[in-house]
């Protein structure tokens, strides 16, 4: 089972311990100051745990338990408190009244003995009032992070700008995160490296680690973590096609915030290596010049990518929480992650990358990138770039409407479509749509709504924009197109249309 990542950083049971106006006390169990406490869940059930993520500071009033002088009361409170420890919970919070006057002794007991802390809440204070106390602690502690990010984004750039960027970049890494920094080439050597050495054993698990990222294996992650010699690895593949790789080899208690900030890392290391790791910004630069001259763009193709044969995969990404980043930024970070160095972005649009397959291999399936939303295009040869570009754009219309971290198109929901001519396709669409041609927006609602299958609240989320204006626009369409949205003939004839003008 995949580990879950809490929503917000975790805060140490000891703050909580520490707010006079709750008056929590702790009465038994490890130090407060070691819990980490990642939710707050009140139940009165006798086994809450299939319930439970773990991590939570489980807050009861004893309702299930039985009467203090019971003959069973310390079995039912131990086997209570076992189960409590086996399913994760970070500590126990015991409300004194309305059910009991006191805590009872046996839970003290249990606790010590399972290892589960015990905190016990005054009558004064309601449950409500120590969760609200729990999410005002991790807003602080999320404040702080973002602004460590930030102040580390900072220091990065500058560090990127110095006359010796990458080890450069490395050594301001390595001072804010406390941790080795390497770059390894393609056999695990190291080229760049900063920050104090580990043992041989980190060492060579921040190899194994760096081999995961740049294995070249069609679908091989871009980045990967584990825990190695007391020490936290983290690793983020460089370069078109991974041929490199960022380890990191971070303290256990580092602060929140260092995988963010090796991100940005990773990204700026993925820019400032490009001319060793993959296509070369003067074969870009060329490839620019020669378009901009009218040059075919088949006859440029080999100038971004190595195969001249190869077939392209577009890619439209929507960053989730962009943390401040600028359009440039995120197109590199995007791009990084995906091992291509084209991408583009504007201000307010998704992120573009093309992505060079090679012919003959198996295609590469994109995997879920944490922190964005993905529309994906299938294989196109340079020519049908366009094409591509327009089925990634309505992936990731779908994706963002239904909340996947991923759509893909597939070439078998083409339908009749495919076997049209494509330039037959193209002027048709060209001659149905001329009506609304001159209007971007009406064609973009149109095409977003016909794909969500006529929803006006889901259109309205995938195009955020207010409904009202969803409905005004596709009125409005219907109208200079003299089509009748309520006819499925002519909702399939649109929306033919739209996929190939």
């Amino acid at each position: 089972m995949p580990e879950l990542t809490p929503p917000t950083p975790a805060v140490p049971l000891a703050a909580l311990l520490d707010r006079a106006d709750l008056g929590l006390r702790s009465l038994a169990g490890p130090d407060p100051e070691g819990v980490a406490v990642r939710w707050v869940h009140a139940s009165e059930m006798a086994d809450p745990v299939p319930y439970l993520l773990g991590g939570e500071l489980l807050l009861t009033a004893g309702v299930h338990f039985p009467a203090p002088d019971a003959a069973d009361a310390a079995d039912v409170l131990d086997g209570y408190v076992a189960r409590l420890a086996r399913g994760g919970v970070a500590a126990l919070g015991f409300g004194v009244t309305p059910v009991l006057e006191a805590t009872p002794q046996a839970l003290p007991r249990a606790c010590e003995r399972y290892g589960v802390p015990l905190v016990e809440v005054p009558p004064g204070t309601p449950f409500a009032e120590v969760a609200r106390a729990v999410w005002q602690l991790m807003a602080q502690v999320r404040h702080r992070e973002l602004r460590r990010v930030a102040q580390a984004q900072q220091g990065l750039a500058a560090a990127a700008a110095a006359p010796d960027p990458v080890p450069a970049v490395l050594r301001q890494l390595a001072r804010r995160l406390g941790a080795r920094a390497c770059v390894l080439g393609a056999r695990g050597e190291e080229l760049y490296a900063a920050g104090p050495v580990p043992p041989d054993d980190v060492t060579e698990a921040m190899r194994e680690l760096a081999g995961v990222v740049r294995s070249g294996r069609a679908g091989a992650p871009t980045t990967a973590a584990e825990a190695a010699g007391g020490r936290r690895l983290l690793a983020h593949a460089l370069g078109e096609g991974g041929t490199a790789a960022l380890v990191l080899a971070l303290p256990q208690d580092a602060e929140a915030g260092g995988a963010a900030i090796a991100g940005v890392a990773a990204v700026l290391l993925s820019l400032l290596t490009a001319r060793d790791l993959g296509t070369a910004p003067a074969d870009r630069t060329s490839a620019l010049v020669r378009l901009l001259l009218g040059a075919d763009p088949e006859t440029v193709a080999p100038l971004l990518c190595e195969a001249p044969e190869a077939w392209w995969t577009v890619v439209h990404g929507h960053r989730r929480d962009p943390v401040g980043l600028s359009p440039r930024a995120s197109a590199a970070a995007l791009a990084a992650a995906l091992g291509s160095p084209l991408a583009d972005a504007e201000a307010g649009g998704p992120v573009r990358v093309l992505v060079p397959e090679e012919a003959g291999t198996p295609r590469r399936e994109l995997s879920a990138l944490p922190g964005w939303t993905l529309g994906v295009s299938g294989p196109a040869r340079t020519a049908d770039l366009p094409g591509a570009d327009a089925q990634a754009a309505a992936a990731l219309r779908r994706a963002v409407a239904s909340h996947a971290a991923v759509v893909r198109h597939r070439p078998e929901r083409d339908g009749i479509g495919a076997l049209l001519p494509p330039q037959d396709a193209r002027a048709y669409a060209a001659a149905r749509l001329a009506p609304v041609a001159g209007s971007p927006a009406l064609l973009e609602t149109l095409r977003t709504w016909l794909a969500l299958h006529g929803g006006w609240d889901r259109t309205a989320a995938a195009l955020r924009v207010h409904r009202n204006t969803v409905r005004q626009r596709v009125a409005r369409a219907a109208e200079l197109l003299d089509a009748d949205l309520n006819d499925p003939d002519v909702r399939a004839d649109l929306w033919l249309a739209l996929r190939h003008l």
